[in-house]
């Protein structure tokens, strides 16, 4: 059987909830390229695209590139890759947990001031 025809896995079914909520709260024309990304398709432009985000955010110290490639390509190819689904999505949660925390400390620190 290929890989389209298994059914989803528990972390499998977590990633794409991960990145429904990703494309919800990104500029529209991020969103867009999201979601073409996911196409199954798309596979051979996929992984190419994540290992050069990876390696693009290994090298951050250089001008031009940034270490928010590093969790952006780790976040493309769990997508192809089963053994990253686990780890990349359990990192999505923790930092949008984290990010929601920050940001109601902060709109309670701007009530009380």
């Amino acid at each position: 059987m290929s890989d389209q025809q298994k059914p989803p896995d528990k972390s499998e079914i977590r990633l794409t909830r991960q990145f429904d909520e990703i494309e919800r709260n990104v500029p529209r024309w991020v969103a867009r390229m999201l979601s073409w990304l996911r196409r199954p398709g798309v596979q051979l432009i996929r992984i190419p695209l994540g290992l050069l985000l990876i390696i693009g955010g290994i090298f951050s110290f250089l001008p031009v590139l940034g270490i928010w490639m590093l969790p952006l390509g780790l976040l493309i190819l769990a997508l192809d890759v089963r053994l990253l689904r686990g780890p990349v999505t359990n990192g999505i949660i923790r930092v949008r947990k984290w990010w929601r925390h920050r940001r109601s400390v902060a709109a309670r620190k701007r009530r009380s001031d």
